[in-house]
């Protein structure tokens, strides 16, 4: 598995994705995705399956320092006594000594930015975790958090595929040697439907989700977490890193619509800001 390295971590490049995999029912996904060789497993308090996402390491029997772990905190914990509370939380479900990365789910409003991050940090330092990140910050907010505040962000998580254009962001983070994490890469099941990406399949021999997978990996800098609940999908999508996109391909792909935007919460940034 290919992995982009980034502030003394390297992440695989393709990884687990467990939202709505709750609770116990995420053990058994995170144990086939293991063994059929994936190093990557990202959940987050808000899942509410850290347990079970523990449960399906512990029963895997491979190396702790063989995977690579991410959990988050969520937005109304970031209170720097808070962090810590949630994170210790976070560890005792999970079952673990430490997470390889530890992110801020989705800024809030009334956040003291440097604050929460600098509980993250003290984490860090303590090595409870090995890096720190965020999740759903529009572009002020990230250019803040490494420009002013200095923090040591070792990648932005935030909704990435073929039908949402995050160009500039992209252009940010790539400057700044930042990997962006894309999740709902399959654009929450529509690329399945696709009829470009279904063209683009049949030709390579593989499913619109794959192409879709494959556009992700054929870009530097991207790591991306389908959630996969399905042996059978989550091969399929470890397939997709096999697959070879061409200039007619990536440009049928650059031709979609870029402005679909499926994750929008009430409590989310201002996304528009992205093209300030």
């Amino acid at each position: 598995m290919e992995t982009i390295s980034t502030q003394g971590v390297a992440i695989p490049r393709l990884g687990l994705g467990t939202f709505k995999l709750a609770g116990s029912d995420a053990q058994a996904p995170v144990e086939s995705a293991i063994a059929l060789g994936y190093r990557h497993i990202d959940t987050a308090a808000m899942y509410d399956n850290e347990a079970g996402v523990g449960a399906g390491i512990a029963a895997s029997g491979i190396k702790r320092g063989d995977l690579f772990v991410t959990t988050k905190v969520w937005h109304d914990q970031l209170a720097p006594a808070a962090v810590e509370r949630a994170f210790d939380t976070s560890l005792r479900k999970l079952k673990l000594d430490y997470v390889d990365l530890y992110l801020v789910h989705w800024p809030s409003p009334d956040m003291d930015m440097a604050a929460t991050l600098e509980a993250l940090l003290s984490l860090r330092e303590r090595g409870l975790t090995r890096a720190i990140g965020v999740c759903n910050f529009n572009l002020p907010m990230i250019r803040r958090a490494v420009e002013e505040i200095g923090a040591p962000i070792a990648c932005h998580q935030i909704e990435y595929h073929a039908f949402l254009s995050q160009a500039p962001m992209l252009s940010y983070l790539r400057a700044k040697g930042i990997p962006l994490t894309a999740y709902c890469p399959l654009a929450q099941g529509r690329a399945a439907s696709d009829p470009a990406l279904n063209e683009i399949g049949r030709k390579h021999g593989a499913s619109a989700a794959q192409v879709a997978l494959a556009w992700l990996m054929d870009q530097k800098g991207v790591v991306a977490i389908p959630k996969a609940g399905r042996p059978e999908s989550q091969k399929a999508n470890l397939d997709a890193l096999d697959i070879k996109l061409d200039d007619a391909d990536r440009a049928a792909i650059a031709a979609l619509p870029k402005d679909q935007r499926f994750v929008r919460p009430s409590f989310g940034p201002d996304w528009d800001a992205e093209a300030a």
